[in-house]
């Protein structure tokens, strides 16, 4: 399947398994709820864990009532494009489905220009790896059908993808602390430094 039929089928709701920057992801719209709750089905996964969400850029942020202070958006600025997911405060009660309670988003702005191509075209997708709850992520399209067969409505071919999860941060109140160290974890410390 072609990048735009992907990117109609997610706008319209659908969800399908995409090679990301880092592993095998099965994405949906993050503005629909009904959405993510599919891809909570499809997964198995508890519905207390929030997913990690994709944005095609930094601007993206204020989709979600997110508006960064200077010091934080220069943090971002480091890590952003990247293999790095940062939490970050969601206070905004219209996007509980999304945070789950927490009151916090897991955001990631990817690297990878097919991945931002399709970004743009779909606006900011949940993107948990394509996996069951307690599965190993897929590495492959053959293994990503092994787990999710019809109940996925495309699947985008990528090679084999062996690799690591996100890093994980947590920003909050000027500290920065590393709750996931994934792909591109000492990178991440070198250019934070150097902020």
């Amino acid at each position: 399947m072609e990048l735009s039929r992907a990117a109609a089928v997610l706008r319209r709701g659908g969800v399908g398994v995409v090679p990301t920057d880092t592993l095998y992801g099965v994405l949906g719209c993050a503005l629909s709820q009904r959405t993510v709750e599919c891809l909570y089905r499809i997964k198995g996964r508890s519905p207390k864990k929030p997913f990690i969400i994709l944005l095609s850029s930094i601007r993206e942020l204020g989709r979600f009532g997110i508006y960064p202070s200077a010091s934080e958006r220069r943090v971002l600025d480091c890590l952003w494009p990247g293999k790095v997911s940062v939490i970050v405060r969601c206070k905004d009660a219209r996007f509980r489905y999304l945070h789950r309670g927490t009151r916090t988003l897991a955001l990631r702005v990817p690297k990878k220009k097919t991945l931002i191509a399709l970004l743009k075209r779909t606006g900011p997708l949940v993107a948990p790896s394509a996996n069951k709850e307690g599965k190993r992520p897929a590495r492959t399209i053959r293994e990503a059908r092994n787990y999710f067969g019809e109940s996925v409505d495309f699947y985008l071919p990528g090679g084999k993808l062996v690799g690591k999860p996100s890093t994980l941060i947590m920003m909050r109140n000027g500290t920065i602390r590393m709750l996931r160290r994934g792909a591109d974890a000492r990178r991440i410390k070198i250019n934070l430094l150097r902020k």
